[in-house]
């Protein structure tokens, strides 16, 4: 068989098996379908007869060198993957698994970014030139003169009433709570999810004008800053699996809505799952970090440094995903 008719004949079977593999190294084996699970067992000792034969023929070293690759990745995913201890699989997760799935999720996740940085916008603008208009757009238990910066308002009483360790619990589960209700209301058609967004952006815009109005702007966003740039990342994202929870039931597309629901609803759950990580981390920050009387420019610098190390974990994980993808020949 000339090599072209043999790529020609085979390489459907190839993608096919690339496909399931990266399914398979983003979740893990165990969270196919058995379908799918059984579909790549059969495509693993397809591409290792189509690899004996090219050697055999002594094809093109390239083409050889292709199916090595994949037979080898097939192979850990069939063998490996299926006796990966529990360790392995959270590190994989961590590793590769949610920051390919925050790649894979960039639509509605920007959505919700657009959504939430409109409101806040168009809050810190209409207030800021018109104050009044606060008794519109806020909640009036937030309207109040502003006499000192938010840090001495919210940090230093909290904190000699709760004490760091008990502040940082309470943090992480209003934040959890919040980003939880986000993601369920996918459910709603989006509807819930979409509001909350917009609720939560008024509120920081509107809180930012009125700070930055009374003289206390620097000291509003060096106090939010340390924990709030993870933190409200992690709604985003949380935002971002409510949309596609909802993507699923408005757009199905070629699938039947119920495959549709099933798929957008294990992508969201990878997402819940890292949201909850990441809020654990903003909430012990916010507990421990964000109450000390620290300068402004600390404060502004630490929320600095947390944002460039979440960017560098997340362009690490889709890069070592990038790594372990061969593409075809």
């Amino acid at each position: 068989m000339r090599q072209a008719t043999f790529v020609e004949r085979r390489r459907e079977g190839w993608t096919r098996l690339e496909t399931l593999l990266r399914a398979a190294e983003r979740r893990g084996l165990g969270r196919l379908d058995p379908d799918d699970v059984s579909e790549l067992g059969s495509l693993y000792r397809w591409v290792t007869s189509d690899l004996a034969f090219a050697q055999g023929r002594a094809y093109d070293p390239t083409l050889v060198a292709y199916l090595n690759r994949l037979t080898a990745r097939a192979h850990a995913a069939v063998y490996a993957g299926a006796s990966e201890g529990g360790f392995a699989r959270v590190l994989r997760f961590f590793d590769r698994t949610f920051p390919m799935e925050v790649k894979n999720s960039r639509v509605p996740i920007g959505i919700s970014v657009a959504l939430f940085c409109g409101a806040a916008g168009l809050s810190y603008f209409l207030i800021h030139n018109q104050p009044l208009d606060a008794y519109v757009l806020l909640p009036p238990q937030l309207i109040e003169p502003i006499h000192k910066g938010l840090h001495a308002q919210n940090f230093v009483p909290n904190q000699q009433l709760l004490g760091s360790p008990t502040m940082a619990a309470w943090i992480m589960q209003n934040n959890i709570r919040l980003a939880f209700f986000a993601f369920a209301g996918g459910v709603t058609l989006g509807i819930v999810t979409v509001y909350l967004l917009l609720f939560n952006g008024l509120v920081l815009g509107g809180a930012a004008a009125m700070y930055t109005d009374a003289g206390f702007g620097r000291d509003f966003w060096a106090t939010i800053a340390p924990h709030g740039i993870i933190e409200l990342t992690a709604v985003q994202i949380a935002a971002g699996a409510g949309l596609l929870i909802a993507a699923g039931i408005l757009a199905p597309g070629q699938l039947r809505r119920r495959d549709a629901i099933k798929r957008n609803a294990r992508r969201a759950g990878v997402l819940i799952l890292g949201v909850a990580s990441m809020l654990v981390v903003a909430a012990t920050i916010e507990g421990f970090f964000s109450p000390q009387n620290y300068p402004e420019q600390v404060r502004l610098l630490f929320g600095g440094a947390t944002a460039l190390a979440m960017l560098l974990y997340y362009l690490w994980g889709t890069r070592r995903e990038a790594l372990t993808t061969s593409s075809a020949p």
